[in-house]
């Protein structure tokens, strides 16, 4: 069984290590792992340079939760960490001083820009990071280009009543509180899938779209000119987990990107924007938490394949049972 999931995020991460525990539970290789294979398409534009360094948050986030060195309470960043580098940065008046980073963190993009400025591309970089640790899956840019989202808000002091700024300025220091018009990734219609990305969506048995936010996250890989052809020419079928439970996010504050989008903030509504895949869309099959479970029937009558089932990952278990759900109803 060969598993490729589209994810970005803290969601992202916590759904890809659920789905590694339920494959080493349901295709164990006798060794402690599995027999099935788990490649992960990362979002990349939420990336962005800071004080000279190249940093990737959503594969950082899915490299240290695969790796068990992540910071379960913030739910982002390295466990242990300690912050004297980001306080002496801003006592140098360098970086953000609202965007802090963790000092094991920081080894973390100190030898990736080192990478980078020897000449290797963002793949050869992801590669040599992922042989630090047993991670049970491979994680691929979903780009080697600069895609980074800018964010068209709301602003009533400047002199046009809007002004862009990059997405982790308008997510982190404003916490989307300022109203978002648009988003946009900088050259995404130049760039080009990383080598392997295309390859792997074709050899793929089952593609997932895990609970991240699906315009920022999942959006952008989408946006990659051919990525979104290639899940579609692919014979795997093509299952999603909802990001929204009750009308409400799971986490972060997707419904601020839902929003701008004229999405409605419902799992049904998040559904019917990546569409079923007999109607152009990508979606076999769609998970929605038993609080939604009275959508499941519009979502059927739309060509998605429904099912309502618990979707909070309180745990390893509990995000492996909804991966367990998500296989079940996409290959049943």
């Amino acid at each position: 069984m060969r598993i490729v999931v589209l994810a970005g995020g803290v969601g992202g991460a916590r759904f890809t290590r659920g789905l590694r525990e339920e494959c080493i539970r349901r295709w164990p290789d006798g060794e402690g792992g599995t027999t099935a294979e788990i490649d992960v398409i990362v979002n990349t534009a939420d990336d962005l340079w800071l004080a000279g360094l190249r940093l990737m948050p959503d594969f950082d986030s899915l490299l240290y939760a695969l790796a068990g060195v992540n910071d379960e309470v913030r739910g982002w960043g390295r466990a242990g960490e300690t912050e004297r580098v980001s306080d002496e940065l801003a006592a140098w008046g360098v970086g953000w001083p609202w965007f802090t980073l963790g000092d094991l963190d920081l080894g973390t993009h100190i030898a990736r820009t080192s990478w980078l400025r020897d000449g290797r591309t963002p793949t050869q970089v992801a590669e040599r990071l992922q042989q630090r640790w047993t991670l049970g899956a491979r994680l691929h840019p979903v780009t080697d280009h600069e895609i980074d989202t800018q964010v068209l808000v709301d602003d009533p002091e400047a002199p046009t009543g809007s002004r862009e700024m990059h997405f982790q300025e308008w997510w982190t220091r404003h916490r989307a509180t300022m109203r978002a018009r648009s988003f946009r990734q900088l050259d995404i219609e130049v760039s080009r899938p990383a080598p392997g990305v295309l390859d792997t969506l074709a050899d793929a048995d089952l593609i997932m779209l895990a609970p991240s936010n699906p315009v920022v996250s999942i959006g952008p890989i989408l946006g990659v000119p051919g990525v979104r052809d290639a899940i579609t020419a692919a014979s795997a079928p093509v299952v999603g987990v909802s990001p929204i439970i009750a009308g409400s996010v799971v986490r972060g504050m997707a419904d601020a990107c839902l929003t701008a989008i004229g999405v409605a903030t419902d799992a049904a509504a998040v559904a019917r924007h990546y569409g079923a895949s007999s109607h152009a869309g990508l979606l076999d099959a769609w998970l929605v938490d038993e609080a939604d479970a009275a959508s499941t029937s519009s979502l059927v009558s739309a060509g998605i394949r429904a099912a309502a089932v618990p979707l909070w990952m309180h745990d390893v278990d509990t995000s492996a049972a909804i991966a367990g759900h998500a296989i079940d109803i996409a290959t049943g």
